[in-house]
């Protein structure tokens, strides 16, 4: 399997690019008169980090595209550490998608992505 490009940068630490959400895949059924009954729907949930990518340069950009493309073929899974549990996951692009490369200074010497990962949980 593939790996994270190790030049890339996750934002995180009080940064505003950096959440995590999850459906909890239960089901819930509202009752006429009493509480409403919830089941749960799968074992695992599929979770969510929405994260800034950091390029510190521009052939770091390039290389990320490269590895987008040509090693995981924009859907595949790659093993990453978590970057608030440091603990080894493996995750993809939700529905392939890695953003809008913006430039934070000229000639793209540092830019980011806003990304979504997935994994199952």
């Amino acid at each position: 399997m593939a790996s994270f490009p190790d030049y890339v940068c996750i934002h995180f630490a009080g940064y505003a690019g950096y959440s995590e959400d999850f459906d909890p895949s239960v089901e819930r059924i509202e009752m006429e008169r009493s509480v409403p009954k919830q089941r749960l729907v799968n074992s695992q949930v599929m979770q969510e980090l929405h994260a800034t990518l950091q390029f510190k340069r521009p052939e770091d950009a390039i290389a990320f595209e490269q590895w987008y493309f040509d090693e995981i073929k924009r859907i595949g899974w790659f093993d990453i550490l978590h970057p608030r549990t440091q603990q080894p996951i493996s995750a993809r692009f939700k529905g392939g998608s890695i953003g809008t490369l913006i430039p934070l200074m000229t000639r793209f010497k540092f830019s980011v992505r806003d990304v979504t990962l997935e994994y199952l949980r």
